[in-house]
């Protein structure tokens, strides 16, 4: 045994609990919601903001958190699968071999690093924090490690390390590089055509946070009205559109509280616009909306029904969906019903109309701006699935409208399969219905292409990737 005294221990560090973060662990709920229950951020995010503001004391959220939440919730899901790429180079395993909540939180992180301006040691250090207070002590210092790799570069040093060349792979280059799955960038490229500039605007245009865009409901609302807000300009092509810059906030908007005014793309009011001012040969008495939910385009076509003494039939297969056009198209003037029933087992006569709209239900991919989680969960086989309800609710139109009126058929997704393959299938099987150049009828809009048909875009008239054909029923 040794003489030597013992040396005393160094006292240990004494543990300092987590200091919690109120926004960024909002984020990670929102998060882990879209996650583990399929959710859409746009319908999860909104009461947890409204909660955080209804707090009382240091959790109470004012303007600026609930930007910087917002920011960090949709900033992370655009970019989700170039951050997946490079959290991947980070890590000595598969990714799918990471818990989903650490991935999660690795995420924001990376997102907070390579999207932001806030500077990288703050950015590390707010998400250690936030994986200490959601995930323990344990996958903190995992996700220390991670971060601590990806804050040594940027964003462009990352997609030279992480993306393939152009001139290799093209399309895979565009996905990481652009955060869009490969089969969603050559779709909207063989829909899109043209050459390289074209693909890259749109995509990176997919990637930002779309204006809030507000329609004053004709007979309820108007423009000037709507323009005497805070942070209200004028529409780019639809006379009743108001665009709120940055900051904007609708529900603050008197008129949007009472429904004589609501949200809704331009790119939807062009469409309703066009049906509207399309020429008919005979009456012009009864419209039909044969898609109505969730009854945005069903209130301005009602409300345009209404000044010319027109009635609107609002159908809706679905009957908590056709409660919600109900509760929108409450108050509109003039006459209007609406009904739950399938547009592809008509519950009218044929021929009952002058009008019809049918926006069938579509994979969404002409608004990814707005719904950017979807580009993830969307499988190409997803086409298959809506392929005979979209040709069966056109052949339902086509039967409902007379001869001589119009029907628009629209779909907020700019994939051939589900545009101009379902109108000309359908066409086929009717010789007695004709297409007919749509781009007179939105007059002052730009680059609509050779017609007749017209397919709107994110980056070139910043609107959702709305496509519409009008077809006329000649016998």
């Amino acid at each position: 045994m040794s003489d030597q005294p013992r040396r005393p221990r160094k006292p240990g560090k004494p543990y300092r609990r987590p200091q919690k973060d109120p926004v960024r662990v909002l984020a990670f709920e929102a998060l882990r919601a879209v996650d583990e229950r399929d959710a859409y951020a746009n319908l999860v995010l909104p009461p947890l903001l409204r909660k955080a503001r209804e707090k009382e004391g240091p959790e109470k959220f004012d303007a600026r958190d609930a930007a910087l939440a917002t920011e960090l919730v949709y900033g992370t899901l655009r970019r989700q699968g170039t951050y997946d790429a490079i959290i991947a180079d980070c890590v000595d395993r598969p990714l799918r071999e990471v818990d989903p909540p650490v991935l999660d939180v690795l995420s924001l992180g990376v997102h907070q690093l390579l999207g932001t301006r806030i500077p990288s040691h703050a950015a590390v250090s707010a998400s250690v924090e936030l994986a200490r207070v959601v995930l323990g002590d344990g996958r903190a210092k995992f996700v220390n490690a991670v971060l601590r790799k990806v804050a040594r570069d940027d964003l462009d040093g990352w997609l030279e390390r992480v993306a393939p060349p152009y001139d290799e792979d093209p399309e895979d280059h565009l996905a990481v590089v652009h955060s869009h799955p490969r089969w969603v960038v050559s779709a909207l490229w063989d829909s899109l055509g043209g050459g390289r500039a074209g693909i890259e605007d749109l995509l990176a245009a997919d990637n930002e946070r779309p204006e809030v865009t507000l329609v004053a409901r004709p007979g309820r609302a108007t423009t000037d009205e709507l323009l005497g807000e805070e942070a209200a300009v004028p529409g780019r092509w639809s006379p009743y559109a108001v665009r709120l810059s940055e900051g904007g906030e609708p529900g603050a908007v008197e008129a949007v509280r009472e429904g004589r005014a609501g949200v809704q793309d331009e790119g939807s009011q062009l469409v309703a616009l066009a049906l509207a001012h399309a020429p008919l040969d005979g009456p012009d008495r009864r419209w039909l909306d044969g898609c109505a939910g969730p009854g945005g385009k069903a209130a301005l076509l009602g409300a345009l029904a209404a000044e010319r003494g027109a009635f609107l039939l609002a159908s809706e297969k679905q009957p908590h969906r056709a409660g919600l056009v109900a509760r929108v198209l409450e108050g509109n003037p003039g006459p209007y019903q609406v009904i739950a029933a399938d547009g592809t087992r008509p519950a009218w006569r044929p021929g009952s109309f002058d009008r019809v709209l049918v926006d069938v239900p579509c994979t969404g991919l002409g608004a990814l701006r707005r719904r950017p989680e979807a580009r993830w969960r969307r499988r190409p086989e997803d086409l298959e699935g809506f392929a005979p309800l979209q040709r069966g609710l056109l052949r339902g139109a086509l039967e409902a409208v007379r001869v001589g009126g119009v029907v628009a058929y629209a779909t907020c997704s700019p994939h051939l399969a589900e545009t101009r393959a379902v109108v000309a299938d359908v066409l086929k099987q009717h010789p007695g219905a004709e297409l007919f150049d749509a781009r007179p009828l939105l007059p002052g809009v730009p680059a609509l292409g050779e017609g007749p048909d017209v397919q709107l875009w994110p980056h070139l008239h910043g609107t959702d990737a709305m496509y519409l054909a009008l077809v006329r029923r000649t016998s």
